[in-house]
């Protein structure tokens, strides 16, 4: 009966703790040149100086979180954006799109999944990443936004997503994170990447192959770009938490300046 009502009252606490995280992201809509309509959800810095320009995060959430009640993509990651230390040390922008349910972030090979990529380079940019692009371009111009502090994270499909974005926008990007994603390293040999990255993925990983984020590292560290590689041993596909809960992972994030 204890242990029952221990694990009653820590379900009440996630679930508040998830509506407290929801409720300081404001629900919003775009729409695309195409007319596609993307769901997103909106974090400001608690005050903005009329003087002054702040960071912008994009987070690509990943593929159980697509939908379309927006609200699921805040699942992983939104409460370290909303955590009052994090919100005071760094005031920030933050944008989380929603990918709908069929769609992906990244180009997917309909002919079958070949040499375990799940997302090889085709040339078209998918519609929703390009929804994606159309927004953050938007809300760029319409708002105090630094230039040089402009970063990304993603996890699983919003890896790949993250990854997508930096070969596509290679000089967009202060800084990049691509939790247990992947991309074609041909694409990467191709492209001067100026953003810095850190890559983070678990050993363990019985979705997305560690040999993705391996192989990366390398070939990025080969063109002797701005790249660090971190991986949890042990652990499976969830390597967004232990990367969540690296001391660092706000202060590497908010350090990066183009």
């Amino acid at each position: 009966m204890k242990k029952r009502t221990l694990n009653l009252l820590a379900l009440m606490i996630l679930i508040s703790s998830t509506a407290m995280t929801q409720s300081q992201f404001s629900k919003e809509v775009f729409m695309s040149q195409k007319g596609d309509s993307l769901l997103y959800r909106q974090l400001e810095p608690q005050t903005i100086d009329g003087n002054t320009k702040y960071p912008l995060v994009l987070f690509l959430h990943g593929a159980g979180e697509r939908g379309n009640d927006n609200e699921s993509q805040l699942i992983h990651g939104a409460n370290m954006f909303t955590n009052p230390v994090n919100r005071d040390k760094y005031p920030t922008f933050a944008l989380f799109p929603q990918c709908p349910t069929d769609s992906f972030w990244a180009p997917v090979n309909r002919s079958g999944i070949k040499d375990e990529r799940f997302y090889p380079y085709e040339s078209a940019m998918p519609a929703t990443l390009q929804a994606v692009k159309e927004l953050l371009d938007k809300f760029i111009e319409n708002n105090p936004v630094d230039p040089d502090r402009i970063y990304i994270v993603g996890l699983s499909m919003g890896g790949m997503g993250t990854f997508e974005m930096v070969c596509r926008y290679p000089n967009l990007f202060a800084a990049a994170i691509p939790i247990c994603g992947g991309v074609s390293t041909k694409r990467l040999e191709q492209i001067d990447i100026a953003s810095a990255m850190r890559i983070y993925h678990g050993d363990a990983d019985s979705v997305v192959p560690v040999r993705f984020s391996r192989e990366a590292y390398t070939t990025l560290k080969t063109k002797k770009s701005d790249v660090e590689y971190i991986e949890f041993p042990g652990i499976d596909h969830n390597s967004w938490t232990p990367a969540f809960n690296m001391p660092d992972f706000m202060e590497w994030l908010f350090s990066q300046k183009k």
